[in-house]
Formats: C-alpha cells, structure tokens, sequence
C-alpha cells in the first residue's frame, strides 16, 4: 500500500529540516569567531554538546517518563565513537584548509553512506547513484588538487576523514534500527575528553568563547534535532537536500565575515559536488512519487 502524503506534516517537516539545515550552516563561522586554539574550542564546543544531551536525556526520562537510552549498547558505543571521530577531524579540517574545501568535500557524506551500505547492507545503489558518485570523486579531486598546491593537504583530509566516519555512523544507525537520536550529543564527551588531553600549557586559550558556547548549547544541539525529525516527514532524499545548505551558505558566511575568498578550482569542483548531488536528489524524489502513482494504480486501477 503506497504511504499518504499529508500536506500539513509535509510543510511542518520541510521548516523543521530547513531550520536544521540552516543551524548548521553557521558552525564553522561560529568556530572561527571564537578565534581560539583548536584543542580548546573542540574541548568547549563537545563538553557544552555533552551537556544538552544530558538534559535532554533527563527531561525525556524523568520529566515525561520516557525510558530512553542515551547510548542503546555497544553498537550504540560504536556509532557513537564514529560520530566522535567525526567531530575531531571536522574540527582538524576547519583548522588546517579553507571553509570551501570543507563543506564542500563533507557534502560526498551521502555517497560513502550508499557505497558502505552496498558493501554491508547489500543495499545495491542505482545506476544514477553510481554515476553520481564517479561524478563527485572528480569534483573531491579538483578540490583536494588545489588544496594540495596550496599546501592545504592535511585539512582537506581531514575534511575526507569526517565525511567517512559519519556515512560509517549513518551506515551502522540503518542496521541498528533503533533510537539513536541523542547518540551523537552523548558521545561528543569523547573528543572533548581527546581535547582536554591535548590542550596547550597555558589551559583554554579562545579569545571570544560566547561563540563556540552559543554554537555548542544551541546550534549544534538544535541542527542535529531538527535533521533527525526531518525523516519523520519527508523522503530520505528531501532531507538529503537540506544538508546541502551548509554546503552552499557556510562559504557564504565566511565570505562575508571573513573575507575568505575559495579559489577557482575549489568552486569549480564545489559546483560540480553540489549540482551532482542536487540533481541526484531531485532525481530520486520525482522516481519515488512516480512510484508512488504507480502504486495507486495498481491499487486502485478504477479510479478516475
């Protein structure tokens, strides 16, 4: 039987993922305004992360009464670890190359997600995701090129590094099945604790710290909610759009605020990654509600 869209939680799930997509568009301004040390602002952004978990996780147990793990066991540990080792390399990449090379190389996420999936799920992509994908790689490449040239190696690495530990997560979550939402929050304590470790003699060096606090009590929190709850609502792909807005703006952001101008190669491989990807998307929602149609047909072949 072919599932009823319904307009109105139609509209509510495209401003909750919207808002998701746009809160985490200001990440990366946000933690280049603190204008501090990296092991410092990761050890500041995780631990005010960890903490809105922890209040979460207290409202939804003793508050309301719901019996909710803040990590479901140690396939929850291990999604978990991923998600933490996301967040160190995300910060490392944001550190070490520019704010273009970033965004734009974490938007290949989707594509290790479907290449992971087929290796463990046994969940084939389509021909239109394979031939997205060798599109991608070329646009990654042109981008990793330059960051090469620029000596920017290591950050647009690590930029790869984060994209892959969070498809591995995602990945490992469709296998798992269960409610993992405050799995991501609960475990940024792990690089925290990484961070703390590794800070300079002196203690948390950040010249404005109300930037990462706001971005770790707030935006981070708000945009992992909000982009879990989209799939409530809306298709996997309509979701899949709305984290091409950190794609899109956060260069923008930074452009603005900055000054930080990406170079020519790295748009050119970001426009490829970026209509790659959206004609992706648009491809498969309009095969979906083809599908849909089809089914109602079937289902109803008199109708009409």
């Amino acid at each position: 039987m072919s599932r009823t869209i319904n307009p109105a939680l139609h509209r509510k799930g495209l401003l909750i993922t919207a808002i998701g997509g746009l809160s985490l568009s200001f990440d990366i301004p946000l933690v280049r305004s603190a204008d501090g040390e990296v092991w410092s602002v990761l050890a500041v952004r995780c631990f005010s992360t960890f903490a809105v978990a922890i209040l979460a996780w207290g409202v939804l147990r003793f508050a309301l009464g719901k019996r909710i793990a803040l990590i479901p066991g140690w396939t929850g540990l291990l999604i978990g670890l991923c998600y933490g080792g996301n967040s160190l390399a995300f910060m490392l990449a944001v550190f070490n190359t520019a704010t273009a090379n970033v965004v734009f190389i974490y938007a290949f996420t989707s594509m290790f997600a479907a290449l992971l999936s087929w290796i463990f799920l046994r969940e084939r992509p389509s021909n239109a995701t394979l031939v997205t994908m060798l599109v991608m790689v070329g646009g990654i490449g042109l981008i990793v090129h330059d960051g090469l040239q620029s000596g920017n190696f290591f950050g647009d690495a690590m930029a790869v590094c984060a994209a892959f530990m969070v498809a591995c997560a995602i990945t490992m979550s469709r296998a798992h099945g269960g409610d993992l939402g405050l799995v991501p929050l609960a475990t940024s304590v792990v690089p925290g604790i990484a961070a703390l470790l590794l800070l300079p003699a002196g203690g948390l060096a950040i010249a404005n710290p109300g930037f990462i606090l706001f971005d770790g009590l707030i935006m981070i929190p708000l945009a992992f909610w909000c982009l879990a709850t989209g799939p409530r609502y809306l298709s996997a792909p309509e979701v899949g759009m709305f984290y091409l807005l950190e794609t899109v703006l956060a260069p923008i952001w930074v452009w603005i605020v900055f000054f930080e101008t990406p170079t020519v190669q790295t748009l050119v491989g970001g426009t490829i990654l970026i209509l790659a990807l959206l004609g992706h998307s648009l491809w498969q929602m309009r095969s979906k509600a083809r599908a849909a149609r089809a089914d109602v047909a079937a289902e109803f072949p008199f109708s009409g």
